[in-house]
């Protein structure tokens, strides 16, 4: 079974940040889980707000959580919010139902673990985690 080196987190979230830049997004926070979701790379750009650590961790955190990534994540709880409410609140409320958490699978589609991006919209914070992830030639999973 294949897992996520240092090499390749580092990778996904530099690459992250290079296209949050060339598209000038808003200062952002990316965060790389491995499968068991522990921590691999944490890297927060000058400028970002007191939460965005949080926020990125917890966009990760439910997508690997769940097992799919943050858009299905919230369609999931726009459609079952008392569902959502309970896991918010059996998982010390470390959720972010959201896009900007994305997947990263290996080419057999095994789940090596997660990226969460916070600082400008989620869509934009998906973007960049998305490019990142294909950057260290793996691939993201959004939940679309």
């Amino acid at each position: 079974m294949k897992t996520l080196t240092l090499s390749e987190a580092n990778q996904i979230a530099d690459k992250a940040l290079e296209k949050g830049r060339e598209l000038n997004f808003a200062p952002l926070t990316v965060i790389v889980l491995d499968a068991g979701g522990h921590t691999k790379v944490l890297k927060r750009e000058d400028g970002c707000s007191l939460l965005r650590p949080e926020i990125a961790m917890g966009k990760a955190w439910g997508t690997l959580g769940m097992g799919f990534g943050g858009r299905e994540l919230a369609r999931r709880g726009a459609k079952m919010p008392g569902f959502f409410s309970a896991l918010s609140d059996m998982s010390g409320g470390r959720m972010v139902p959201v896009p900007g958490g994305v997947l990263i699978r290996s080419e057999a589609g095994e789940i090596l673990g997660s990226v969460g991006i916070s600082g400008d919209t989620s869509d934009n914070d998906e973007t960049c985690a998305v490019y990142g992830i294909r950057a260290a030639n793996l691939t993201p999973d959004t939940g679309d």
